[in-house]
């Protein structure tokens, strides 16, 4: 049986997690490892580098888009194949355990399994959801 007052903040703080996640992953791609730094990884693994740059802003702008919780359904959604991507292409060879040596592909995948449940969830309280914002006497 779902809880129907404590079920709201658990999306909430499963939203703002999963943010804070995607807005922390994606400042390490640009401000430490740099964008030049990223490109060049994904060009190894055989990508192409503008697919850097897309993911770095996928991470960074869907992270604050989590966290102020706008258009939550749609960014987590989207986010999913940047989860996928990194397990086929970074992480699928390492192994299952994200403490091998290379980071496995446990962790990113049980990733993209939230970011598919927040989609079920919703915002949660206090987002800057556009449609909240509207006002119905408008």
């Amino acid at each position: 049986m779902i809880d129907e007052k404590t079920a709201p903040y658990a999306a909430l703080l499963l939203r703002v997690s999963l943010g804070v996640l995607f807005l922390a992953h994606g400042l390490l791609k640009v401000l430490v490892f740099t964008p030049s730094g990223t490109v060049g990884f994904f060009e190894s693994l055989g990508l192409p580098g503008f697919l850097a740059y897309l993911t770095m802003i996928a991470e960074v702008g869907g992270g604050a888009a989590l966290i102020l919780g706008v258009y939550t359904r749609l960014v987590s959604l989207a986010l999913v194949p940047v989860l996928i991507g990194s397990i086929i292409f970074a992480h699928a060879d390492t192994g299952w355990l994200f403490s091998n040596e290379g980071g496995g592909w446990e962790f990113p995948a049980f990733w993209a399994v939230a970011m598919v449940v927040q989609a079920l969830l919703g915002d949660g309280p206090y987002a800057l959801n556009p449609k909240t914002l509207i006002s119905r006497d408008s």
